[in-house]
């Protein structure tokens, strides 16, 4: 029991320690508005193989150390040609529009940092999963980028996991063997921050 309470006491310690680190640094701004790209690799890659975006966000600091916020932009998936049974699928490209509230951590004022965008991925492009095929491609679906890298007040650099959910409704059967319907990829992005206003 002592072990817990001594290792409870050393935790909010080290909370206090850094409550004021970014605004004793100069820190971040209080409202930004992120520019960036970023590109990735479908996993699995089923019916598209690679991906390239553009990230436009908007975060307001709630605290020093955690930020809120909204984030879109556009994320391209290229489709690509999928061996299924004895036929091969050539699958259409489609692209994600994201609508998410943003959530991040920054434990410093310039350093590693954490966070997720939750939102909803609206797909466009064209309406069928495979070049001429009749399978409809989905409208879009529950949207998740959880993400881990670097920053200053000017840059982010990251890492992202990306998937957009979009269920079972869309998978293709070619005789007993199925192709399902993913969009997600793991990859990294840069951003550049644009301040409106110091904290």
């Amino acid at each position: 029991m002592k072990k817990y309470l001594l290792s409870g006491v050393v935790l909010v310690a080290i909370m206090f320690s850094t409550k004021d680190s970014i605004g004793q640094t100069g820190g971040l701004y209080k409202n930004t508005l992120k520019v960036g790209v970023s590109g990735g690799v479908a996993v699995p890659n089923n019916n598209v193989g690679g991906t390239v975006g553009l990230d436009l966000n908007y975060q307001y600091l709630v605290t020093n150390h955690f930020g809120v916020g909204v984030a879109s932009g556009y994320q391209h998936y290229f489709g690509k040609e999928n061996k299924v049974g004895i036929a091969t699928l050539d699958n259409n490209s489609v692209g994600v529009i994201p609508v998410a509230a943003l959530l991040r951590y920054y434990p410093q004022a310039k350093g590693i940092y954490a966070g997720a965008d939750l939102g909803f991925g609206f797909l466009v492009g064209d309406e069928k999963v495979v070049n001429g095929g009749s399978v409809d491609r989905p409208d879009g679906g529950f949207y998740i980028r959880p993400q881990v890298g670097y920053h200053n007040r000017k840059w982010n650099f990251f890492a992202h996991y990306t998937n957009v959910f979009t269920g079972s409704d869309h998978y293709i059967n070619v005789g007993g063997d199925v192709q399902k319907y993913n969009l997600g990829n793991i990859g990294v992005g840069v951003q550049y921050n644009i301040g409106l206003g110091y904290k």
